[in-house]
């Protein structure tokens, strides 16, 4: 059987010639032929039809879907649609002689495509730049895109503006961009380290996967069945979309058995972002364990109690001028003692903690709970003392304040990750309409990023205060006044 067909290459694979049979061999240890594989090519005129639009827009169009699903025949039937019908300059990167068959002669069903020969499976990312360089090409069409260099090659080619039809293994749009050898088909993926107000804007982590450049393929074509298939027409958006892990809307074409086409759109659920580091807001950790495992907090913030029983802290490390000026800000009830023995809370820094000073180790012997914060900075020390805030996201407390009509704004629609900022700002404009109903002419809230002060002074709207931005961004805050 061997020795009555054509060569096996260094891929282990041969063919018959003036046909597009394939026959791969399994060899044993030795190198010596155990078995055979073999895979019957057939030339399926109109098998491109549920994408002729797409491949006649002279945009590069790439070919997804799974071994034996029948990509290699669309693309032989691509190609000579764009040769005849298209009258384009076509040439054929056939690498395993899989499109065009065996033989220097190739298979009619190419028609008027021209076939480069691959030598060796490793050098297919050449014959791409070579054909582009030496035959003026105006499609391209290369089979099974399998290493970066081949998806450079690919890159290359469509900036000089040749259009490529190219097909690779994978189910979906999403396989190919977790594929780290293939994603630079679709614009590849890299690392960014967002800064805070953008993290918050974008309510995510701050470490994020964002698209590194522009797509080698404007199109992604995913083969469900051999008569249905996924379309992305825009592989840009989408790619962005799927990163972020927003909902992506896709074409669905099926061909039926009288001939017709129908088209219907679908939606995507893109799968959350598998990076997961550095969150924004992190949980705070007492005793090096994580406090929120311990302590959950309650999805429903209507319920939070209107009084909070005073903590007492000892501080170490951290300012004591600025914890009680944030203190006072976010209306917690702490007090702050000079004795340790008598703290509820022992507070400290991560620096100071590391070096286990005297003071923190008589703290743990003790039984003092130690509440470590990254840095004594006031964003810090505001998330910590926020648990301690007596404000009621509710209206139970307003009531017993005397201002039981205060339109309150719906706080119950932020959920507890990644929007704690939000909540304490507009916790703090509550009690600031609260505290100015009943004494105060005046008051000054904490400066906050342009969306929030937005927020804040519809809050004020509602209940029929006056307000105004005062400062500049960073520090650029809103001033609650009495109307007259």
């Amino acid at each position: 059987m061997v020795d009555s067909i054509g060569e096996f290459g260094d891929d282990n694979r041969a063919g018959i010639e003036k046909t597009l049979h394939r026959i791969s061999v399994i060899r044993n240890r030795q190198g010596t032929p155990i078995g055979l594989t073999c895979r019957v090519g057939r030339a399926v005129y109109g098998s491109v039809s549920l994408i002729t639009d797409l491949i006649m827009s002279e945009k590069s169009v790439l070919i997804l879907g799974r071994p034996g699903v029948g990509k290699t025949t669309i693309l032989r039937e691509t190609a000579r649609m764009l040769a005849g019908d298209g009258n384009k300059r076509v040439v054929i990167v056939d690498t395993s002689n899989e499109i065009a068959g065996d033989g220097d002669i190739p298979h009619p069903a190419i028609g008027k495509s021209r076939r480069l020969q691959v030598e060796n499976t490793g050098l297919q990312h050449k014959v791409m730049i070579e054909a582009v360089e030496n035959h003026m090409p105006e499609v391209v069409v290369i089979d099974e895109m399998s290493t970066d260099k081949e998806a450079l090659a690919a890159r290359t080619i469509a900036e000089r503006g040749v259009q490529l039809v190219a097909t690779a293994h994978g189910n979906t749009l999403d396989n190919l961009i977790s594929n780290p050898t293939l994603s630079d088909l679709v614009g590849g993926t890299q690392t960014v380290t967002l800064g805070d107000l953008e993290a918050k804007r974008r309510r995510t982590q701050k470490t994020v996967l964002e698209r590194e450049h522009d797509p080698t393929f404007d199109i992604v074509v995913e083969i469900r069945e051999r008569n249905t298939v996924a379309i992305h027409k825009d592989v840009a958006t989408h790619v962005d979309r799927i990163l972020r892990s927003i909902t992506v809307q896709l074409e669905i074409r099926k061909l039926n058995s009288d001939g017709s086409i129908t088209s219907s759109m679908e939606k995507i659920v893109a799968p959350k972002n598998k990076l997961d580091i550095n969150k924004f807001s992190s949980p705070p950790i007492i005793n090096g364990q994580n406090y929120l495992a311990t302590h959950p907090i309650s999805k429903n913030k209507t319920q939070t109690p209107a009084h909070v029983k005073e903590k007492i802290l000892f501080l170490f490390g951290i300012p004591k001028s600025t914890l009680l000026e944030s203190a006072e800000h976010l209306a917690s009830n702490i007090r702050i003692t000079e004795n340790s023995n008598e703290a509820e809370i022992f507070v400290t820094t991560k620096q100071h903690y590391n070096r286990r000073p005297s003071t923190i180790r008589q703290a743990e012997k003790s039984g003092i709970p130690v509440h470590i914060i990254r840095r004594a900075s006031r964003e810090q020390i505001n998330h910590f003392l926020r648990r301690f805030s007596t404000i009621n996201t509710g209206l139970n407390q307003q009531t017993t304040n005397g201002s039981a009509n205060l339109k309150q704004p719906n706080l119950g629609s932020w959920d507890n990750n990644g929007n704690m900022e939000e909540l304490s700002a507009m916790q703090e404009a509550v009690t600031a309409i609260s505290r100015l109903n009943s004494k105060s002419k005046m008051i000054k809230l904490s400066p906050q990023p342009t969306y929030i002060r937005r927020m804040q002074h519809g809050l004020a709207t509602d209940n029929n205060i006056g307000s105004s931005s005062s400062g500049k961004d960073p520090h650029r805050k809103v001033i609650y006044r009495k109307n007259k």
